[in-house]
């Protein structure tokens, strides 16, 4: 359960990038998911983090050539 907990804990810091809202999860949910759904809850969370940098320097770059 102590793993459980700390994957969830992860995914709610991946939700709540900037840190100025509060995500709950009721408890009462925590019983339906498995480990492997947690992970995968997780890894998907990382790769659209990932996905959303890369597209923001993409545009960021794209904006700085346009300026120089």
């Amino acid at each position: 359960m102590e793993e459980k907990n700390r994957l969830i804990k992860e995914i709610i810091e991946l939700i709540d990038k900037n840190g100025s809202s509060k995500t709950d999860i009721n408890p009462n949910y925590l019983e339906y998911f498995e480990m492997e759904d947690l992970i995968d809850m997780k890894d998907g969370l990382l790769r659209n983090s990932e996905d959303f940098k890369k597209d923001n320097n993409n545009f960021l770059d794209e904006i700085f050539s346009k300026c120089s």
